[in-house]
């Protein structure tokens, strides 16, 4: 029974795997020019209407991110919860099973938050825009959790994390029909700004920034993709002998998430370590069988 068991489990990796690497071969270069299109629209909007210095780029979305931060704020335990997502070790907990079933998603994953992270940290740094709470009277607003000053706000380095893992998955299961693409990429879609905008929802972000970061997270992923199908830089990562690295790395965020825990009870941190050990049961099992 066990055996078999096993069989079914490497026999669905297999099928999940080729599947993904599938879809991933069929992206061309083409699928650059609606997001490069959509960040110079921003920029001539900005133009257009002055605010390309950071006094104006503020002032022109005061009042939208006064009226969307009043709309969501009025969920605080939500918008706190589903804005942890955009915390890398969120994201990547909650997909953690992935590194059994189709490593291959792991391998673009990796490469796109590495891409992501230097993107966020040069244009946070370029930019050097103040946030919401830095630049407005904090009594006009809602603040979810910790008050974030500072000069980071754009862009939105949570709308980046939360973008570039939805994309690398919007294209790894990309279905076969045109009707059922338009559903899939719908869903992504709102799923990725109901949690983008929860950084308008806590006072953390403008408008404008969670936009910015959608936009470079989807070139991330897209670029996480290209570069992982060229250079088997993470072809390790589907061989059964690097679980040993996965199990030890999935236990030490485990005892950071239970910190987490410790310190702020919230559910999405209960979700990502039940993720977290359900792969790590699976990666075990795996290793210890082959």
């Amino acid at each position: 029974m066990i055996n078999n068991f096993l069989k079914v489990n490497l026999e669905t990796k297999r099928l999940m795997n080729t599947n993904v690497v599938e879809n991933y071969s069929k992206l061309k270069l083409s699928l650059f020019v609606l997001p490069l299109f959509l960040l110079l629209s921003i920029v001539l909007f900005l133009i257009n209407v002055d605010a390309l210095s950071v006094n104006g780029y503020v002032e022109i979305q005061k009042e939208c991110f006064i009226f969307l931060n009043s709309e969501f704020s009025q969920f605080p335990n939500l918008i706190y919860n589903l804005t942890q997502i955009g915390d890398a070790l969120i994201f990547l907990s909650l997909i953690s099973v992935f590194i059994v079933y189709a490593p291959k998603i792991w391998e673009s994953l990796i490469t796109a938050s590495l891409v992501s992270a230097v993107f966020s940290r040069i244009l946070k740094d370029i930019f050097s825009i103040p946030r919401p709470a830095e630049v407005f009277d904090n009594s006009i607003f809602v603040i979810v959790g910790r008050r974030l000053p500072g000069f980071s706000s754009l862009p939105s380095g949570h709308s980046i994390t939360v973008f570039t893992g939805l994309t690398v998955l919007l294209f790894a299961f990309m279905p076969k029909k045109w009707v059922d693409k338009i559903l899939w990429c719908f869903f992504i879609l709102v799923l990725g700004y109901s949690i983008a905008f929860t950084r308008v929802g806590v006072g953390a972000h403008h408008p404008l920034d969670v936009i910015s970061g959608s936009i470079i997270g989807y070139i991330s992923a897209l670029l996480g993709i290209f570069i992982s199908r060229k250079y088997k830089i993470w072809a390790w990562i589907n061989n059964i002998k690097s679980y040993p690295f996965f199990i030890l790395l999935f236990s030490i965020c485990c005892f950071v998430l239970i910190h987490k825990i410790y310190k702020e009870n919230l559910v999405i941190f209960y979700l990502a370590l039940t993720s977290l050990i359900v792969s790590l049961y699976k990666i075990i099992y795996v290793y210890i069988k082959k």
